[in-house]
């Protein structure tokens, strides 16, 4: 397999930076996340001052939910041969072509730099230098017609890092009048400013597991945290999900679904309990892990679908009294698309994008690849 990824990778022709700088960038930033929600598009314009100040808009956007199909072939494709995935990507890739044009043409897009996507992850294990990331080959900027800024987990993964976060340069250039920035996606991750660094890691999972539990209760989610709430603490389970060794290593960190399949289902699993009792001691491992990250009375920038899960906030607010700040609408559900389309006019502009304080590369560095159509 990791033969397979490093010649995709290195054997494609990149495009050399030819356009002198610009202030202003119109872009299409796209991002699939592991809870499986859809396919985030936002079509955003970002203006750069002459003092490196960025500053954002998010034009419109959306998310085009997962068939049935394709949900399941995305879960069960960790497990697939070399060929078979292959073959996934061809597809996926086709598809994703198809969301995209879509949406380019329903709104009448027009003038655009590029196209920034994040592509869905599959494989994610930095330690054996994998990462593997379906939507990104170079037919993309063909069928879509566009500059398309694509792969940007694999260079730093190659330079020793972990591929991931990469959203806290977004955090560092958008946000950073917050002391911390917490998603809360399919995994919760942080990040923020020490000694002049931006520091960022993965806290644990959240959504992966979740939504896994209130779909068998009926339920593609567990809307507000009602279901959590209804169910009883199982004290043993929350003692043995806080041990977890992964808890306890220093950052830089990251996580997968593989970890996630290797450490979280199969402890959940061994409880005979009720899935209503599963997500209430889960919400509350969420709770205390991510209480354990901020400093009291720091001020907290809260993005992802767990935003709107007030249970998962409420529980998390009675661990740390810091300030967990709800943002618009449109930063909640988009800020990882958002930030995806800062990261690729980063690239197309040469300059960083992906920084060794978060990752643990060897060196901080422009990331991601272009296609011309």
């Amino acid at each position: 397999m990791q033969r397979y990824l490093i010649t995709t990778i290195f054997s494609i022709n990149r495009v050399n930076f030819t356009k002198m700088k610009k202030k202003q960038y119109h872009v299409i930033g796209v991002m699939s996340g592991t809870s499986l929600d859809g396919i985030d598009v936002a079509e955003l314009s970002f203006i750069v001052s002459e003092a490196g100040e960025w500053d954002f808009k998010i034009l419109r956007a959306e998310t085009i939910p997962y068939s049935k199909d394709w949900k399941i072939t995305l879960q069960e494709a960790i497990s697939f041969s070399e060929a078979a995935l292959q073959d996934l990507n061809e597809r996926y890739t086709d598809y994703l072509s198809e969301v995209i044009s879509t949406y380019i043409t329903r709104y009448d897009i027009k003038n655009l730099d590029a196209v920034c996507s994040h592509g869905h992850t599959i494989l994610h294990q930095p330690e054996k230098g994998v990462t593997l990331q379906i939507g990104n080959l170079p037919k993309l900027a063909h069928l879509v017609q566009q500059t398309v800024v694509c792969d940007f987990r694999v260079q730093d993964v190659a330079f020793g890092g972990q591929g991931a976060p990469l959203v806290p340069v977004g955090d560092r250039l958008l946000f950073s009048e917050y002391d911390y920035c917490l998603n809360l996606g399919g995994f919760a991750n942080c990040s923020f400013e020490k000694n002049g660094n931006r520091i960022a890691y993965d806290i644990c999972p959240v959504n992966i597991v979740l939504n896994k539990y209130a779909e068998q209760l009926g339920r593609p989610f567990d809307e507000g945290g009602n279901l959590a709430k209804k169910g009883e603490l199982n004290v043993s389970l929350l003692d043995q999900l806080n041990n977890l060794e992964f808890y306890k290593e220093k950052a830089p960190k990251s996580l997968g679904l593989e970890w996630v399949q290797q450490n979280i289902f199969p402890v959940l699993d061994a409880f005979k309990t009720s899935p209503e009792d599963k997500l209430r001691t889960f919400t509350e491992h969420i709770a205390i892990q991510i209480g354990r990250q901020f400093q009291n009375g720091a001020s907290v920038l809260v993005t992802g679908g767990g935003a709107y899960n007030d249970y998962m906030i409420s529980r998390i607010r009675s661990y740390k009294e810091a300030d967990l700040v709800i943002p618009s609408h449109e930063i909640i559900e988009y800020k990882e698309a958002l930030i995806f389309g800062l990261l690729g006019v980063l690239k197309l502009r040469n300059e960083v994008n992906c920084l060794a304080s978060v990752t643990g590369a060897k060196k901080d560095h422009s990331g991601g690849i272009l296609f011309h159509n």
